[in-house]
């Protein structure tokens, strides 16, 4: 399993972007999803340490991915890294 670990905040509409981005992404990968507000004490601990000056923040794996409105390609082609796999857009392992 990778684990995913998205930074929010309450009513940011980026932030339910990146949700439903890696929904779709959980259904084709390996994810283990964990969400955290990033004004809490570990969430800001994790934003400060990562670098991920506003939410919604992508940490894959313990690491700093991404922050802002992600890229759903971007995610893709990391996770095709990190478990050796290509995927077309159907979903299937080419």
């Amino acid at each position: 399993m990778i684990r995913v670990t998205l930074l929010t905040r309450p009513e940011c509409n980026h932030c339910d972007d990146a949700r439903r981005i890696l929904g779709r992404l959980a259904e084709q990968y390996p994810l283990q999803l964990s969400s955290l507000d990033i004004d809490s004490a570990a969430g800001q601990e994790l934003a400060l340490s990562g670098g991920l000056l506003f939410p919604p923040g992508v940490v894959i794996e313990g690491r700093p991915f991404c922050y802002g409105r992600p890229s759903e390609g971007r995610l893709r082609r990391e996770l095709e890294r990190l478990t050796g796999t290509h995927r077309g857009s159907d979903g299937a392992v080419r």
